[in-house]
């Protein structure tokens, strides 16, 4: 099955829970159609860093592209009730429609024998999506507080790091 939302009028991410359990989601909004798709975090970051080296290349490649916008109000941002997903992200992919100017954000699920058997594309602007994976940051970096010692997360009961010989800290 397959859902194309061209293009969104919302795009957002966000996670639900304590740090260390969060579940983390991927939402967007085309008039009456609300989409929400479970993802991990390091899909939330691997895709900021990605998306800025794709818009960097992109502008190489058509110099007259204005800069997309890092803006958003962290308000607009939050995720939209129900949280009714649709199916656990397995990949995640990135194109670039030059008529448009539009860039295309493709969510694939995996099932057991690892083909993808749902697909939800979501066609934004580009600083839709740029502001986006800036807000995914911030929300990736609300989590659990990193180990100064071994860059491992710190749970709040405490934290076994390996640099410290057998120690909790």
């Amino acid at each position: 099955m397959e859902v194309e939302l061209n293009p969104v009028s919302r795009i957002t991410t966000g996670a639900v829970g304590p740090p260390g359990k969060r579940v983390f989601y991927l939402q967007a909004r085309k008039g009456s159609e609300l989409v929400t798709l479970i993802i991990e975090k390091y899909h939330v970051q691997s895709l900021a860093i990605g998306l800025e080296e794709f818009l960097d290349e992109l502008g190489h490649r058509l110099p007259d592209l204005s800069e997309a916008s890092t803006d958003y109000n962290s308000d607009e941002m939050g995720l939209e009730q129900p949280l009714d997903p649709r199916f656990r992200v397995g990949n995640i992919g990135l194109g670039y429609d030059e008529e448009s100017d539009r860039l295309v954000l493709v969510a694939r699920q995996l099932d057991s024998e690892g083909e993808g058997s749902e697909v939800v594309r979501f066609w934004c602007t580009r600083s839709q999506l740029r502001a986006m994976c800036n807000w995914g940051l911030e929300v990736a970096g609300q989590g659990r507080p990193i180990c100064g010692n071994c860059g491992e997360p710190k749970d709040a009961e405490g934290h076994f790091c390996p640099k410290s010989n057998g120690h909790k800290i």
